[in-house]
């Protein structure tokens, strides 16, 4: 969503901060816990989101991941106050913000937000200096106390040698560094990220995930960004929040949802390569992979192997591989289905025909039906 330039200073200046109590002096403001309950949203007959409960405490760095359509945009609309809730509510620390079964709404401006949209959205007759001042100016600071929070916010995004140049003089990158800086100005409690590196080149988007990072831990607020990248929501998050067509799928750090995926999806969604999911009955040493059954069976990609075509347990297609840290991903055919898997060097790169070699057990099972562990 690239909104039109006007409305952005004002969503980014909703810290709702007061010139009387000198807040360019002040220390940063904390982040707040956010708790989204039973939240629902719908348009006409479509549901965009379909109860969706979570916490998150405060200062955390909470990703919202999942495919196109999943309801994690939209989700991030009704934090920011953009969207009206159908069901549930949402609380910003000990405050509710929203309540869609009691039709109980708070503006953008009141709810001590700050987001940074895909498109960077800036004034483009501003001076950098100008746009990151103008939320300031909007939540009534002091002339004195706007000057101190723009030497400092630039210095945190280091651009302080190009506060007097207008955006048409920057990079995409240093446009993204303004935005940022914008928005963090106020000292919003909560942060909100739109898919906000979607527009940079690879390896600037590598790049400014770290100081986005940073940001977030100088700034001390609790942050929330919206992604489908699954490598941008593993290198960042604090909390990953996995959803699938509106529905929260699991909540999790980065660690347990690769090491313990409370669904089929989360297993093939996340992992670089991800888990090798085949179909089989039974359970631990009984299952039996590649039978007709209930049951998908989980395995690590690095402790299933390949064997000539003349041993192993099953027949595949080597399709391609790749190299990657020191170690090489083989993607593999069979019946349709593709698997990857992790081999030492270029071990069974050669595209043509082979045999899986599976560890005696899953690492753990799934209905194959529900996609339930």
């Amino acid at each position: 969503m690239t909104p039109a330039p006007a409305p952005a200073p004002t969503a980014s200046g909703a810290s709702g901060a007061s010139a009387s109590n000198s807040p360019a002096a002040a220390a940063p403001a904390p982040g707040v816990p956010i708790a989204l309950r039973g939240l629902g949203k719908r348009f006409g007959d479509a549901s965009a989101v379909a109860d969706v409960t979570l916490e998150v405490p405060a200062g955390a760095f909470l990703v919202l991941l999942g495919p196109s359509g999943c309801g994690k945009s939209t989700t991030l609309r009704m934090l920011a106050g953009l969207e009206e809730p159908t069901s549930g509510t949402i609380a910003l620390g000990d405050r509710v913000v929203a309540d869609g079964d009691a039709g109980m709404h708070l503006s953008p401006g009141r709810r001590g937000v700050g987001m940074v949209f895909q498109g960077y959205a800036l004034w483009p007759h501003m001076t950098v200096r100008q746009n990151i001042e103008w939320p300031l100016r909007v939540a009534r600071w002091s002339a004195a106390d706007r000057r101190a929070r723009v030497a400092e916010t630039l210095r945190l995004v280091e651009l302080e040698g190009l506060a007097e140049r207008h955006p048409a003089q920057l990079s995409g990158g240093q446009q993204q560094r303004v935005a940022i800086a914008r928005t963090i100005a106020p000292r919003p409690g909560v942060l909100l990220f739109d898919e906000p590196l979607s527009n940079l080149d690879a390896r600037l988007r590598v790049d400014m995930r770290g100081e986005l990072v940073r940001v977030h831990r100088e700034s001390g607020a609790t942050s929330v960004y919206v992604t489908h990248d699954q490598s941008e929501a593993l290198a960042m998050a604090t909390h990953v929040a996995v959803m699938r067509a509106g529905r929260l799928e699991q909540l999790g750090t980065p660690d347990e949802l690769l090491r313990a995926p409370a669904t089929a999806f989360v297993a093939e969604f996340l992992g670089t390569p991800a888990a090798v999911l085949v179909p089989g009955d039974g359970e631990g040493t009984g299952f039996m992979p590649w039978r007709e059954g209930s049951r998908l069976g989980m395995y690590r990609p690095d402790e299933v192997a390949l064997a000539p075509a003349d041993g192993g347990e099953l027949d595949v297609e080597v399709l391609e591989s790749a190299p990657l840290a020191g170690r090489t991903v083989v993607t593999v055919r069979h019946r349709g289905r593709r698997l990857a898997i992790v081999t030492d060097g270029a071990a069974g790169s050669s595209a043509g025909a082979a045999r899986l070699v599976l560890p005696a057990s899953p690492v753990r099972t799934f209905d194959r039906a529900e996609g339930a562990r």
